[in-house]
């Protein structure tokens, strides 16, 4: 059963749909809670399949954004809010731009 799960979600969530079907009805219990909670997660696993972009990734965004907000206090508005975390989250190279000004 793990081996063909692992088969299952490699393959994508079609292949991963029809492994839970599966084993819902192996009667197994550790199996079915598994394929329980596959299933009550189904749109964030679908979502994995279509962007490659996990939890991981998104917790390191957020760490990003929270320096930026960090650093945009005291501004006046939202907007300079919204300009660091472009501006932190883009990592620009304005040393090019800086050399290409003062030649």
């Amino acid at each position: 059963m793990k081996l063909s799960f692992q088969d299952a979600y490699a393959s994508g969530a079609r292949q991963l749909e029809r492994w839970c079907h599966w084993a819902v009805r192996s009667r197994l219990p550790a199996i079915m809670r598994a394929a329980k909670t596959i299933r009550s997660h189904w749109d964030g696993v679908v979502r994995w399949f279509e962007s490659d972009i996990t939890s991981a990734i998104m917790e390191g965004f957020n760490s990003l954004f929270q320096a930026a907000k960090s650093r945009a206090r005291g501004y006046r508005n939202h907007g300079y809010f919204i300009d660091m975390i472009y501006l932190t989250g883009a990592k620009l190279d304005f040393r090019t731009t800086l050399t290409r000004h003062t030649k």
